[in-house]
């Protein structure tokens, strides 16, 4: 195993994400993704379109290092609206799955933080995602 949870006795349990977690491998550092395409353009103004898009970015960039949800160690959501954020809830969960699961139909949960911000440097983009992976050595 390449990676551990690092969950601390007697703390309860966080939901959709993990406290820590402490791998050995090849860092992957993502730049955050908006929810354009691969032209940079927006398809939808639509926060859980944008969600998915910019997953579907994340997911490309991490198969170009050989990785997968597998090996996502952190995540940080930035959102221009925390209320639109927290008001997507089982949409976007769903979202969140079908790009954070594995082949063997895992879905992986990193160390994860969301943050509201003013604006985000994409004018049409609500949310950027930005992720840390760690691919194992080969053995």
């Amino acid at each position: 195993m390449h990676r551990t949870i690092l969950q601390p006795k007697g703390w309860k349990p966080p939901r959709g994400y993990v406290n820590g977690i402490a791998a050995r491998g090849t860092v992957v550092s993502i730049a955050g993704q908006v929810g354009w395409n691969e032209r940079c353009e927006f398809e939808t103004d639509d926060f859980v379109g944008q969600a998915r898009q910019a997953l579907a970015n994340v997911r490309a960039v991490l198969a170009e290092a050989g990785a997968g949800p597998e090996h996502v160690v952190r995540m940080t959501w930035y959102v221009t609206d925390r209320r639109e954020y927290l008001d997507a809830g089982k949409p976007l969960g769903a979202a969140y799955r079908e790009f954070m699961t594995d082949a063997d139909g895992v879905v992986h949960y990193p160390a994860m933080t969301a943050v509201q911000v003013v604006a985000l440097m994409a004018q049409r983009a609500r949310l950027e995602i930005e992720v840390t992976a760690v691919v194992p050595m080969p053995m």
